[in-house]
């Protein structure tokens, strides 16, 4: 518990500062997040295969591209250069000819790295774009996941008995679902209805913070899914009692990629 807090302490002394500055900093800080992050993806890949360097190179770049074309974006329609889409297809597809052995480099893997990177690189791009935006809906969107990974894990250790999907996390419960959503939604949703719009109507915000909530739960589940197929407890140990980049951030990102359904009705 200690070493989890101190590596808790450590991340918001580096986040922080960057959040509020913005930015270049931030923008920096997100690009970081996102290559440890496809590092994650092939260090887990690689559990089961051996990814070639090549492929792991041209990976680093396409994502890095994927994130630096994006960085000036400030309006929700979000838009990529279709040369950048071709590439990626290109430098994954045409190796998967080239090798011409599956046990080095195959069909599925040259798909499965294209949903790597556009999955990382749309979810990463993403929270560059709402920072951009207004650095209060980042805070919002923070705040939900936050707050409700926070509740369900206290809650679900105090009283959690009925678990929730125990093959894929189990110590997940629904007592702990429940409690991280009622709470990290009163909590987002006072802070939207105080900070970021005092006119919009109560009840949409309630619906969609609770959606977002239980999304986000799901994301944790989905990413989880992914260890247990590779049968790994973390994606890596590079945050000491919390795991790898991916283990703190797979919530949020599906509370992102949610919160872009409803940024054109609200």
């Amino acid at each position: 518990m200690i070493q989890r807090l101190i590596s808790a302490i450590v991340m918001l002394a580096i986040i922080i500062p960057a959040f509020i500055l913005g930015g270049t900093i931030f923008n920096i800080l997100i690009l970081v997040l996102s290559v440890l992050g496809l590092r994650e993806f092939l260090n887990i890949k690689q559990t089961k295969k051996d990814v070639p360097f090549f492929i792991q190179f041209i990976s680093y770049v396409m994502l890095t591209l994927f994130i630096c074309t994006n960085v000036s974006n400030k309006d929700i329609i979000y838009s990529v250069d279709y040369r950048l889409i071709t590439g990626l297809f290109l430098v994954f597809s045409v190796p998967a000819v080239l090798y011409h052995d599956r046990s080095l480099y195959s069909i599925v893997d040259s798909f499965y790295f294209i949903g790597a990177i556009f999955f990382l690189g749309i979810s990463f791009s993403l929270m560059i774009l709402y920072r951009n935006m207004n650095v209060e809906l980042l805070v919002y969107l923070v705040l939900i996941t936050a707050f409700t990974d926070t509740f369900a894990y206290i809650i679900g250790m105090l009283i959690g008995k009925h678990k929730l999907i125990e093959e894929v996390s189990p110590k997940k419960t629904w007592e702990g679902t429940i409690a991280g959503s009622i709470f990290g939604t009163f909590i987002a949703t006072c802070f939207y209805i105080t900070i970021i719009d005092p006119c919009i109507d109560l009840y949409i915000v309630v619906f969609m913070t609770l959606f977002l909530s239980v999304l986000g739960q799901f994301g944790d589940l989905f990413f989880s899914s992914i260890k247990r197929y590779y049968s790994k407890k973390d994606f890596s140990n590079l945050i000491p009692g919390h795991g790898g980049i991916l283990d703190r951030l797979d919530s949020i990102i599906f509370v992102i990629l949610g919160f872009t359904f409803f940024i054109t009705i609200i």
